[in-house]
């Protein structure tokens, strides 16, 4: 009897040290350290559908893909979209801390904001946010402090305020819409102000809070302003063709700040490749479930704005391509 009990006792403590072993001091636990052959659980929530953000999102997952996170074998993806509503980010986020996903990779600011609230033993990855530090995701981009890091998606509105006026010399007023609870848009329009005042620019603001205000602002833009510019804003990208009407309406030319939206008919942008950034956040996302800390993973930002023109939009809005745009350009759409 002595016997048996004492094999019970040492099954037991056996169980109990391999459960602690499960616990890495610091570190946020994923399946994949747990050990080999576990099929990883992934939250991928976005923001709202649009191009650029679909493409990001593909990029994610061909990104864990070539690092050997294949869905359907060792990776089971739970993909939602909040469909540019803020209390769905919120519902997404609480399900995946709720379903104890090993890893949630969330696309845009709100969804991130959303997810790193709700989770905070397991890793987040960002991907698309404009500025993480104003949106409190994390305290440093050279050593995130939590268990949040990412990619960003920043470019350059001095860059993007140039190249209007490339087009537009005599440009006086510039109109601009964004969404008024989304910090990145907020962020842009700050620079955009601040680069506008030194080029004796003056720049209209037009803030909405929903996506049903798109198409108004846009009406009231176009009857104040020389040319209008969409920052990287996920709310007025997915109802971009509202703006595109009203501008064309009022023959008043629109510029965009993402390579998506020129092709869906804006003049131009300096801009970076969204599927690339996507896949260079699933590449980052891999190499946290294989071990590496967050804390060891700093935000990375895309060094390159290439310069992408619609053809067809600079036409349309009587617009001339200079030779030298022509020579620059990465991309020129017909």
């Amino acid at each position: 009897m002595r016997r048996a009990v004492s094999m019970v006792l040492t099954a037991l403590l056996a169980f109990s040290l391999a459960a602690c072993g499960n616990e890495t001091g610091g570190k946020t636990e994923t399946a994949a350290t747990t050990g080999q052959g576990q099929t990883v659980k992934l939250g991928l929530t976005q923001f709202v559908e649009h191009p650029a953000l679909d493409a990001i999102h593909k990029g994610i997952l061909d990104g864990l893909k070539d690092a050997g996170y294949e869905e359907g074998k060792n990776l089971e993806v739970d993909s939602q979209n909040a469909h540019g509503d803020m209390n769905n980010t919120v519902s997404i986020a609480q399900k995946y801390a709720g379903d104890k996903k090993d890893i949630v990779v969330a696309i845009a600011t709100p969804s991130a904001q959303a997810a790193a609230k709700a989770i905070v033993d397991k890793p987040v990855i960002f991907s698309s946010v404009t500025d993480p530090i104003s949106a409190q995701l994390v305290g440093s981009l050279e050593k995130p402090d939590k268990n949040v890091t990412g990619t960003s998606d920043k470019v350059s509105m001095e860059q993007q305020l140039k190249l209007v006026k490339t087009f537009l010399p005599d440009l006086k007023k510039l109109g601009v819409i964004y969404t008024t609870s989304e910090i990145n848009s907020e962020v842009q329009v700050k620079e955009l102000e601040d680069a506008a005042q030194k080029e004796g620019v003056e720049i209209i603001k037009a803030g909405i809070s929903q996506l049903s205000e798109v198409q108004l602002a846009a009406q009231g833009l176009a009857s104040k302003a020389d040319a209008i510019i969409i920052p990287i804003d996920n709310t007025v990208v997915s109802s971009f063709e509202a703006v595109l009407g009203a501008a064309e309406e009022n023959k008043i030319p629109v510029f965009a700040s993402d390579t998506d939206t020129v092709k869906r008919g804006a003049v131009a942008t300096y801009g970076i490749d969204y599927y690339q950034i996507g896949k260079q956040t699933g590449d980052m996302a891999a190499r946290i479930l294989k071990g590496q800390s967050v804390a060891d993973t700093p935000v990375e930002i895309s060094k390159q704005a290439d310069l992408y023109i619609n053809e067809t939009a600079a036409a349309k809005f009587g617009l001339t391509i200079t030779e030298a745009l022509k020579q620059q350009a990465k991309e020129i759409i017909k």
